[in-house]
């Protein structure tokens, strides 16, 4: 009983903390971006065991409870989310160093 209440819980949980990470390595201005990348693997490390927390909370509610932990909605969630966070981190960080998207009024 306890765990049918504690698993949306967590999977919300595990959630947020994912936006979290999101919205701090993509929507928060930062002048330094060896100082965004740093806060960011914190916060990644914060999700990742909130995740693996709620994969083991997952786990112990199915029947057999012998399920691998990386089978778990939240630690798959996880892992795709990181995935795709690292490939629009780094096209972001390439668009940003080697295209100019805006016109230059200068020459007008």
């Amino acid at each position: 009983m306890l765990l049918e209440v504690a698993k949306p819980i967590a999977l919300a949980l595990c959630v947020l903390s994912l936006c979290a990470v999101f919205c701090h390595a993509f929507l928060v201005p930062a002048s330094d971006p060896e100082q965004r990348i740093w806060d960011s693997v914190i916060l990644l490390s914060l999700a990742a065991g909130i995740c693996l927390t709620s994969g083991v909370i997952f786990r112990e509610s199915t029947q057999t409870g012998s399920e691998p932990v990386i089978r778990t909605l939240p630690v798959q969630m996880f892992c795709w989310a990181v995935c795709l966070m690292l490939v629009f981190f780094l096209a972001s960080w390439y668009l940003e160093t080697h295209c100019i998207f805006y016109k230059d009024v200068r020459r007008f």
